[in-house]
């Protein structure tokens, strides 16, 4: 499960050949949410409200690199980092 970004506590990561819709994992402490690319809305568990609002930030900021990760990864396999929140 490749480490896309990590800032602030949060660990942004994906699967690679994880199933549609195209999504990424959040983790912070004890919670986890898998957040839709398109929409950045929750598919499954849940962040902290504040948690929550910085990752759907940071997702809004790098949208065109989710999704070519998310390509990438189901492709070939490969990806690249992406700059974390400050």
């Amino acid at each position: 499960m490749p480490e896309i970004s990590r800032f602030l506590g949060i660990v942004i990561t994906m699967y690679f050949n994880d199933h549609d819709p195209p999504h990424f994992h959040a983790r912070y402490n004890d919670y986890e949410a898998s957040v839709e690319i398109d929409s950045l809305g929750v598919l499954r568990g849940q962040l902290p409200p504040k948690v929550l609002s910085l990752v759907v930030e940071w997702a809004g900021m790098h949208r065109e690199g989710l999704e070519a990760n998310w390509d990438s990864l189901r492709t070939t396999g490969h990806f690249e980092k992406i700059e974390p929140l400050v």
